[in-house]
Order: C-alpha cells, then sequence, then structure tokens
C-alpha cells in the first residue's frame, strides 16, 4: 500500500481545485484545502466536507499564519489560488495583482520554512499576443501596453512564475510551473467570462449565443479531469523539478464554430432537429463587439494553441477527453442543475 501524502491545495474550492481535491482523496491521499470563497464555492466541496481525510479552512491566501500552519502539515502544496476570469481582471486588476503576486509570494514563504514541494498553476496568458505557433515553453513573450488593465494578469502570473523558479534556484526549493489552457468541465462557471458554461446555459435557456469580436479567434479545451492528472504526475516526479509544462489540449476550434456545436449538442439532448447555424444571419448567435463587452481598446489573442511535447516527453501524459466529451459533460452537468 502507497503511503498517505498530505497535500495543501489552495483555491480548493474553485472549479478546479475542487476536482483535484476530489482525485487525491480517491487515491487515498489527505487533503487540506485553504480558500476565501471569492470565486469558490462551498457547493463545489459540500460533498467532501464530511470526509475524515479532507479539512477545509475558509482564508485568504494571504493570511500568513494560517498558511504558515497547514504547510506544516504538507507534503506537496497545489497552488491554484488566483483571480480568475477576464471580467473580474477588467473589473478589478489591483485584486488580481495583489492577489496573484503577494498570494503566491506566501505560499512560497511558508514552503520554504518546512522544504515543502510546490507546484505553482500558471496560465496560457504569460504567452500574450505571440505569433510563434503553437506555444513552447521556452518562447518568447510579447504582452500589451501597461495602460491596458487587461494584461495585469499575464503580467502577474509571469512575476508568479519568476518568483517560484527564482526560490528553486536560489533557496533549492523544489518547484514546478504548470501553464494551462482553458480547463473546462462540470462546476466551472461562466460568471467570470468563461466561455464554454456561459455558451451552454445559454443554449439551455434557449437564448442567442453571444459571441465577442467576429468569432473567428482560436481555442484550445481542457477537461478538468485531465487537468487534474497532469498536476498528480507532475507532482510526483522527481524530474520535474524546476521545470515548467503546459498543459492543454491541441485540438483547435474557433469561437464561432464553438457556439455552433454547443446549439447542435444542447438541441439534440432536448430531442429537438437542428438546423445549420449560419453565421451573423442566424438569430441563435449574436455577435457582440470587444469595445461593447469589455471597455475600449481590449485585446484579445487570436489563437491559443500548446506544444505540449515536453510533458508527454518527460511524463508521457496526453489528454484523453476529447472536445465532445468536454461539452456533454458541461451540458449534463448545467441540464441537472437546472432540473434540480
Amino acid at each position: 500500500m502507497l503511503e498517505q501524502k498530505t497535500y495543501l491545495v489552495t483555491g480548493g474550492a474553485g472549479f478546479i481545485g475542487s476536482h483535484l481535491a476530489e482525485a487525491l482523496l480517491a487515491q487515498g491521499n489527505r487533503v487540506l484545502a485553504i480558500d476565501d470563497l471569492s470565486t469558490g464555492s462551498l457547493d463545489n466541496i459540500d460533498h467532501l466536507l464530511s470526509h475524515p481525510d479532507f479539512c477545509f479552512t475558509r482564508a485568504n491566501i494571504k493570511d500568513e499564519v494560517v498558511l504558515d500552519r497547514l504547510a506544516l502539515e504538507a507534503n506537496v502544496i497545489i497552488h491554484l489560488a488566483a483571480a480568475v476570469g477576464v471580467n473580474l481582471i477588467l473589473k478589478y486588476p489591483l485584486h488580481t495583482i495583489q492577489t496573484n503576486i503577494m498570494g503566491t509570494e506566501a505560499v512560497l514563504k511558508a514552503a520554504l520554512r518546512y522544504r515543502t514541494k510546490v507546484l505553482v498553476a500558471s496560465t496560457s496568458e504569460v504567452y500574450g499576443k505571440s505569433n510563434s505557433l503553437p506555444f513552447r515553453e521556452d518562447d518568447d513573450v510579447i504582452l500589451g501596453p501597461t495602460s491596458r488593465c487587461r494584461w495585469a494578469y499575464a503580467a502577474s502570473k509571469m512575476v508568479d512564475e519568476f518568483m517560484a523558479l527564482a526560490y528553486y534556484q536560489e533557496q533549492g526549493l523544489p518547484i514546478i510551473v504548470a501553464r494551462l489552457f482553458n480547463i473546462v468541465g462540470p462546476r466551472q462557471t461562466g460568471r467570470y467570462g468563461m466561455v464554454i458554461p456561459r455558451f451552454v446555459q445559454q443554449a439551455l435557456r434557449g437564448e442567442p449565443l453571444t459571441v465577442y469580436g467576429d468569432g473567428q479567434q482560436t481555442r484550445c479545451f481542457l477537461h478538468v479531469e485531465d487537468a487534474v492528472r497532469a498536476f498528480v504526475v507532475l507532482s510526483e516526479a522527481p524530474e520535474a523539478i524546476g521545470e515548467v509544462f503546459n498543459v492543454g489540449a491541441t485540438e483547435e476550434i474557433s469561437i464561432l464554430e464553438l457556439a455552433k456545436k454547443v446549439i447542435a449538442m444542447v438541441e439534440a439532448s432536448k430531442g429537438l432537429t437542428t438546423s445549420a447555424v449560419n453565421g451573423h444571419k442566424d438569430p441563435r448567435v449574436i455577435f457582440v463587439t470587444y469595445d461593447k463587452a469589455y471597455g475600449y481598446g481590449f485585446e484579445d489573442m487570436q489563437k491559443r494553441v500548446p506544444d505540449n511535447s515536453k510533458i508527454r516527453d518527460y511524463l508521457d501524459w496526453e489528454p484523453r477527453k476529447n472536445l465532445n466529451k468536454i461539452l456533454q459533460d458541461v451540458i449534463d452537468y448545467y441540464a441537472n442543475k437546472v432540473v434540480d
């Protein structure tokens, strides 16, 4: 029997954190979760609260006293706590910067006291406006001007990475960085701008789907269960220490095509016959300019595609669930919530 480990999951009541906690508990581990519930929810972990190996603490990630107590018990820290979602980032740029940078610093300081391994969750946003596709971990990055707060999130997560790797290089703290590409699945909310849950909820309500820009921008989506599996293998692999890894799928789709697919799958789930979505002429899709959605001067990346060769070569990890499975899981989740 494998020895039980204790994991500290920051942001443990969030969408990804709650799925990670489930997976770690299923493997026989003990899980400590910290979350201030600013974007996480007790609903995500309600089914875990009675588990004998799960302990939840409601506190801010910058609370050094609480964090120290939790880090003392942990063998591994998986740091997910961060400001998330484009809507939140644009509305509260100062909160974004402080939460991401100061929160990560607090985690790293606590980890250093006890020499605890840390996996830092970063983001594909750090690649900025680069046109070098697919994105490789050692690529240069291009960000927009500091006058546009849209780039505050990317810059703050870059600082997180720099700081984590500096702790590894100067202090010998075991660090791993995972750059996440559009993680999706059950429990994700569309409240902060996440596109798939927003599309699915609109389609289930029979509302038009709102597509920002011209819909030709493309993205790759990864099922949360595949992301969780990557966290686990990365946290257990000695060869991952001191390295940065892309964690994402490579199945690319435009946002307009995504809207068409969601409409078709939701209507099929209702037993309806779906006619083809005809771009700007179809009343089931509404196009909204970026300026109207996010304010003047908002910049979006036209493409965001990861090169997964590093994590595949190091750890033999690849996504197992395709986009159809992702969408079906999200549709089933929200369809059941509507019934409830």
